[in-house]
């Protein structure tokens, strides 16, 4: 059976470098490059779309769960100019079909009545309430006016962890098999993220893998505050270094730990100052071998990775990177010589 591969990390983290590895071996595709697949995880994916309906459901909630889920993902299939969407064109034509049907398996009753998330308020509403408010005062044998409503109708469901998962993961081998699963090994970017890769067995089966990078904190800080940041690309990690500290210590303590066979740590700067050893790891996690390496070098240069290493060694970056090695110690690489970087030469 063909390979599911997600890279993931912390965000700058270096997970894409993962990408472009892999996508140097033989019958091993990115379909869309480094492009990040956010429908399980995002804000009303997959995984909140869970939470919803297995933790104090009721019919309401249920209601406004499937709602939420299906319009998060007709934005992601038809938005063009978002950079997490267009999945009309990079996942599938039949992407909305696919999930319509999704949440038709998990949608057990329907109910013509209404609740107070259907309400609609606000200026375009308000013609119609004052009509229904006029009607109401003058006439008690009159039809009053229908509440103008956000949507007709109730999806209500309490399905059970089985029905839930088993529905869940048909929908993502159905999205799978669109983006080629069936006829080469498939890297997906992101698709989980460290905070949520307990939630891995319930979802995928044994033919999927799961890396997550981790980066030296200092040039996590370094990259985004000087580098990113004034190219318009930053991470949402706050730019006063304390804040940044204090910030990233509970971003990391709040993942809750998995020991699924199928999630592996990888170090960013092991891929670079360790490139071979880690290649064979990473080889013998997939069952690779040395032979489907047949692009070696072509995406991923750790001579030229080098560059994003040990910038907090840069004179004008020192003071605060002390404060990053003293507050986070336990994050920290242990470089096995220092180099000289260049700012210019990151990227």
């Amino acid at each position: 059976m063909n390979k599911i591969i997600i890279p993931t990390g912390y965000m700058g983290s270096g997970s894409s470098a993962l990408t472009d590895i892999f996508s140097e071996f033989s019958n091993t595709k990115a379909p869309n490059g480094s492009f990040e697949y956010m429908f399980l995880h995002c804000p009303n994916g997959v995984f909140d779309l869970e939470d919803k309906l297995l933790i104090g459901n009721n019919a309401i909630r249920s209601d406004e769960a499937i709602h939420e889920f299906q319009a998060t993902m007709q934005e992601l299939y038809s938005e063009k100019l978002w950079w997490v969407s267009n999945y009309k064109k990079k996942l599938s034509k039949k992407f909305m079909r696919i999930t319509n049907d999704y949440i038709n398996d998990l949608t057990q009753f329907h109910s013509d009545s209404f609740w107070y998330y259907q309400e609609q308020r606000g200026l375009r509403a308000l013609p119609k309430l004052v009509y229904r408010e006029i009607i109401k005062r003058c006439s008690s044998n009159a039809n009053i006016p229908n509440i103008p409503l956000r949507y007709k109708g109730m999806s209500i469901c309490f399905p059970s962890k089985d029905e839930f998962y088993n529905a869940s993961k048909k929908y993502i081998d159905t999205l799978c098999i669109e983006l080629g699963v069936m006829d080469h090994n498939l890297i997906l970017d992101q698709m989980l993220l460290p905070f949520n890769a307990w939630r891995m067995h319930n979802y995928f089966g044994e033919n999927v893998e799961c890396f997550i990078v981790e980066r030296d904190p200092r040039d996590v800080f370094i990259s985004n505050k000087y580098i990113w940041s004034p190219k318009g690309v930053a991470v949402p990690f706050p730019a006063d270094v304390y804040e940044f500290c204090s910030y990233y210590k509970k971003m990391r303590e709040s993942e809750k730990p998995t020991d699924n066979p199928h999630t592996h740590r990888i170090r960013f700067e092991d891929l670079i100052y360790d490139y071979e050893k880690t290649l064979y790891d990473l080889q013998t996690a997939l069952g690779f071998s040395a032979e489907d390496h047949i692009h070696k070098f072509d995406l991923f240069t750790p001579a030229n990775s080098i560059n994003n290493t040990q910038l907090y060694l840069i004179e004008e970056f020192k003071k605060e990177s002390a404060i990053i090695a003293s507050a986070l110690n336990e994050y920290l690489y242990p470089f096995p010589y220092d180099r000289k970087p260049e700012n210019k030469l990151s990227f």
